[in-house]
């Protein structure tokens, strides 16, 4: 008797689907939506992710381009870790293909994030002296090409105009030359341009203690977090918590709390090097001083 049964997908292209499918996920993006932007028919992009379709490089380098990975992502087979992670969702093994990938380097641009008061601003630009890189203040980027600064965007225009600058301005440096480049800490709330920022710089989240965050930020003259709110440790809290998970997808995390300037810098180094050797021409010889 004949075996009427379809036969089993082929396992070349069952590991694209498969692959395919959770980078979408993990970048948010529904089955149309990614359709769309790649130019193909929603049904044929759901064949693709069920292993069925007949998947040319042209179309798999349209989608490798809608979903901001390179085109080897979806083709080669992941690192072995990745395979033995079955009992982890497509999002966080897409997370850990993101981390362990080829080049993690991120071509030698570094990001710092963190809430205000974590040391982006004393850090950052000791970090780049070392490294011998230019120090961005994404702020910065926004002021100079609104010609107005970042603070006056957000109360003249609204929150929504200042996340449309700010994704246009990580744009215009997410695949420029090597630098340290100190981003807002909300931008956590906005997931794609949050995204962008993993995938195109090495980012590291300077953490501290919700007390030290608000010490310093009075330090700077800034009372305004205290003035007439005696809840404003605890919101700080919550943010902090809330904030934390998104922050933890950063490559490397580093606590600044009851350290010094110098201190941080060298830590963050020993942690940086290994990392930057590889693909990056900007490392110079550091030691971190005896202690």
């Amino acid at each position: 008797m004949p075996d009427d049964s379809p036969p089993a997908p082929d396992p070349l292209l069952r590991g694209i689907a498969e692959r395919i499918r959770a980078r979408r996920e993990a970048a948010g993006q529904s089955r149309k939506a990614l359709a769309l932007h790649a130019a193909v028919s929603e049904r044929y992009l759901a064949q693709l992710e069920g292993g069925t379709g007949n998947a040319s490089i042209q179309v798999l380098a349209r989608i490798a381009d809608a979903l901001e990975v390179p085109l080897t992502q979806l083709i080669a087979e992941p690192d072995p870790l990745i395979g033995r992670l079955s009992g982890a969702s497509a999002a966080e093994r897409a997370e850990v293909a993101r981390i362990l990938e080829p080049g993690a380097g991120r071509g030698g641009r570094i990001a710092l994030t963190g809430l205000r008061g974590a040391g982006k601003s004393t850090l950052g630009p000791m970090l780049a002296k070392t490294l011998g890189l230019p120090f961005r203040e994404l702020n910065g980027v926004i002021a100079q090409d609104a010609g107005i600064p970042a603070g006056e965007v957000m109360a003249l225009y609204g929150e929504a105009a200042y996340r449309r600058r700010e994704r246009a301005a990580l744009e215009s440096l997410a695949d420029g030359p090597p630098m340290v480049l100190a981003a807002a800490g909300g931008m956590v709330a906005e997931p794609d341009t949050y995204e962008l920022l993993l995938n195109r710089f090495l980012t590291v989240w300077l953490r501290a203690s919700p007390e030290e965050h608000m010490a310093r930020v009075r330090a700077q003259g800034d009372d305004r977090p205290m003035r007439g709110n005696p809840q404003a440790m605890d919101e700080l809290r919550a943010i902090l918590a809330a904030r934390a998970p998104a922050y933890a997808r950063a490559r490397l995390t580093l606590d600044t709390s009851g350290t010094t300037p110098d201190a941080s810098r060298n830590a963050l180094m020993k942690d940086l090097q290994p990392l930057l050797d590889d693909g990056s021409r900007v490392m110079g010889s550091f030691r971190a001083p005896e202690t």
